[in-house]
């Protein structure tokens, strides 16, 4: 799980929006509020890279 206060000074690295937590079956992710980018959480550290983003916008 990640902790509310990394949350909350976490950007997205492609457009600067905020980003929330999402949690599914098949894990966590970071998503952002703005591009509907996906961030992949990995052992419980989010990995901020435009290239592993899934782009569903």
């Amino acid at each position: 799980m990640i902790d509310k206060e990394l949350l909350d000074i976490l950007a997205c690295p492609a457009c600067k929006a905020d980003v929330v937590l999402e949690t599914s079956a098949s894990g966590e992710k970071i998503a952002c509020t703005k591009c509907k980018r996906k961030y992949p959480v990995r052992d419980g550290i989010p990995i901020m890279l435009i290239d592993e983003a899934e782009q569903n916008g």
